[in-house]
């Protein structure tokens, strides 16, 4: 999960970047006032969110089978518990 966060955030740091390097340019328009930062964090979340799920679906897949064989093993013990009897 972690290799997956991080993934993202290279993902969402490389379109800030990117982004901030076009409006600096020219190429994009700037912010109204003193928005300018605001305005190319909001267009790199657009931007990285549809690129960081198609880039990333195999590492999110591996990711959530961690999960779910974590959940799994954590009931098969919750079961265990339960089977036991109580010592008086």
């Amino acid at each position: 999960m972690l290799r997956y966060t991080l993934m993202r955030l290279g993902i969402f740091s490389g379109c800030f970047l990117a982004l901030w390097g076009l409006v600096y340019v020219g190429a994009l328009p700037r912010g109204l006032g003193d928005s300018n930062l605001l305005w190319v964090l909001v267009l790199s979340i657009v931007v990285s969110a549809p690129l960081s799920f198609v880039l990333l679906r195999k590492v999110r897949d591996e990711a959530s089978a961690e999960v779910v064989a974590k959940v799994e093993r954590v009931k098969g013990r919750l079961d265990s518990n339960r089977s036991q009897e109580d010592a008086l």
